[in-house]
């Protein structure tokens, strides 16, 4: 086997440059997902179940990948056409994504919208990652892995970088609100620019790198070409490979479950947490259904004939009470602030809450503009709840799709069941969940900072990694970073301040250099070339797994810490998790053993 030359700091460079514009559109995936999901209107507790679907997808995507382009050679290259392919379904499934509550969709069907793009756009994000951790593995030597992963890690936090604080910058040209249920111009856009520039990073690895033909590759990795006379090439199986996998394979992977578990939760409540208990964001409560006579009828949408009085978990307002007298109003401004918005309720202020006798609101005497007009207040105005109007004899219906088919507050209602009639005497109550004001300012602001936060994160990492580099002993410097990035996590419960956030963000970087350097270190010095890629690629199920896991879990550990003081769930519990989870992978740092070269044959 000849053994391979050193390359240049700029060959180094080129082999990993894509890497720039995939995980570009990673960070955008990691910091924006779910508050995209949030905006549309999807409940805290699933928050977490929406992110199975990308580990899932990587969990099936990157072994075929792996396996696949250890026996593909066309003049294409050997890793290339998978990057191609996968970088060009991200463009597209980029540019559908965050439009998920802009096409007219009701909040489920959104939902299924954003989880299936979300699917597609992991799994071609994986596509087009996992050719770069090969290339390092085909073309350079071991006395540069180091330096040459060291430079894949600096692209990869740098794309990171630019994915975090792309929507902050964009917040100094674009609106950062919007609608309820609807994705900011900020967001949108930041998914636009991220998937030109990983076109043009896909342009520029296939004009800078040429993949060895397959009798050099064979050279070099110690790989018997296959006979002239066409015989068939030895193919082994991945269960197989996975029974002669080196030890290290399997203790790296324990570290690997703690650690992507861990991460996984940051990237799914970082955002609520922060808008929470670093911006102060308004809960909102949703109204989720009704209950008559102790039994629930749970939906989206409540129709009393053909009147809406439920949508998207806001409950229609029948009106206002001013001075005892009923105005019928789609818009009410209390004090600069909009009290109700085409008849549900939007106050900046918190909850407009609503009764069927009607509720206070903060105008008690003064003047209230009704749909434009000032209305004067004397003795006080109330709200006055669209189930005021309910009376014996009614009969409600629950919708779970309702258009407005000409855009004039005539719903046309599909797959409808209806509730018993209403008899004298009947209970009906509404049944509500509290959640943070997604559509509030506070709360888009804070998925801003969110992003300026975890670009933090990934500049600390790029410099972790160059001290990282340094240890001697790898092992300590791996579970000492894990160790300082728990330390980042814990201490997010304890600050309260935007600024003061980034020192743990950055604690956090520390533990995210390790995780992206130290695992393909020490696993591809354990192997040699004749199954690199389908090792990396059942590798890569150590980080996929923990995540589904992690993410099935997600509801029910977010169901046992208590509820904030603004009713909503204090996801900033979730983060602590990870610290935990950092910390016993800290550990098991501790029952690796390096090896090299263990697989010749």
């Amino acid at each position: 086997m000849n053994d391979k030359p050193n390359l240049s700091f700029w060959k180094l460079w080129n082999l990993s440059f894509g890497f720039f514009g995939v995980q570009i559109a990673y960070a955008l995936q990691s910091s924006q997902v779910s508050r995209i999901f949030s905006t549309i209107g999807a409940d805290p507790h699933d928050l977490s179940y929406f992110w199975i679907l990308p580990p899932l997808m990587g969990l099936i995507v990157q072994p075929i990948v792996g396996s696949a382009s250890d026996r593909t050679w066309n003049r294409l290259g050997r890793r290339l056409p998978y990057l191609v392919i996968g970088a060009l379904a991200s463009i597209i499934v980029m540019c559908f994504l965050p439009n998920a509550g802009s096409l007219g969709l009701s909040v489920s069907q959104a939902i299924i919208f954003g989880l299936i793009m979300l699917m597609f756009l992991d799994t071609s994000i994986n596509m087009a990652m996992q050719p770069f951790k090969m290339l390092v593995g085909d073309f350079v030597n071991e006395r540069q892995k180091g330096l040459a992963y060291s430079i894949q890690s600096f692209l990869c936090n740098a794309g990171s970088v630019v994915g975090y604080i792309a929507p902050i910058v964009l917040a100094m040209f674009l609106s950062n609100t919007a609608p309820a249920g609807e994705v900011p111009a900020t967001v949108t856009w930041a998914f636009y620019i991220g998937a030109a520039i990983l076109l043009l990073c896909t342009i520029y690895t296939f004009a800078k790198v040429k993949e060895m033909p397959p009798h050099e590759y064979a050279a070099y990795h110690g790989i018997k070409e296959e006979p002239a006379d066409g015989a068939k090439k030895e193919k082994a199986g991945m269960i197989s490979l996975l029974i002669k996998a080196p030890k290290v394979f399997w203790t790296v992977g324990i570290v690997q479950f703690f650690c992507w578990a861990a991460f996984l939760y940051m990237w799914t409540y970082s955002t609520d947490a922060i808008a929470s208990h670093a911006f102060g964001a308004p809960s909102i409560e949703e109204v989720t259904g009704v209950t008559l006579n102790g039994k629930s009828y749970d939906d989206k949408y409540l129709f009393n004939g053909d009147r809406l009085i439920i949508a998207e978990g806001r409950q229609a307002m029948a009106g206002i009470r001013v001075d005892g007298r009923m105005i019928e109003a789609q818009t009410v401004v209390v004090e600069g602030d909009t009290l109700i918005a085409d008849g549900a309720p939007l106050y900046a202020g918190g909850v407009a809450k609503i009764s069927p006798d009607g509720g206070a609101i903060a105008a008690p005497s003064g003047t209230i503009v009704v749909d434009g007009v000032a209305v004067p207040v004397v003795n006080g105005a109330e709200t006055v709840g669209a189930l005021s109007t309910v009376s014996t004899g009614d009969r409600l219906m629950l919708a779970h799709i309702a258009k407005d088919l000409e855009g004039n507050g005539k719903y046309v209602t599909e797959q409808t069941s209806e509730l018993p009639v209403i008899a004298e005497g009947d209970e009906l109550t509404l049944n509500y969940r509290t959640v943070l004001n997604a559509a509030s300012k506070e709360y888009q602001d804070a998925g801003d900072w969110n992003g300026v936060l975890l670009a933090i994160q990934a500049i600390a990492a790029v410099i972790w990694a160059v001290v990282l580099s340094q240890f001697r002993r790898r092992k300590f410097g791996y579970s000492l970073s894990l160790l300082i990035g728990a330390a980042g996590f814990v201490s997010v419960y304890f600050i309260h301040s935007p600024a003061v956030l980034g020192v743990s963000y950055a604690l956090m970087g520390c533990a995210w250099a390790a995780i992206l350097a130290m695992p393909f270190t020490i696993l591809t010095n354990a192997l040699s070339g004749n199954h690199i890629g389908t090792y990396l690629g059942l590798f890569n199920c150590t980080i996929c797994i923990p995540q589904i896991i992690a993410a099935l879990c997600g509801g029910a550990i977010l169901s046992c810490f208590p509820l904030g003081a603004n009713g909503a769930p204090q996801t900033v519990w979730m983060l602590v998790v990870s610290g935990v989870l950092l910390a016993i992978g800290a550990l098991f740092v501790w029952n690796i053993r390096e090896t090299f070269g263990e697989r010749q044959k």
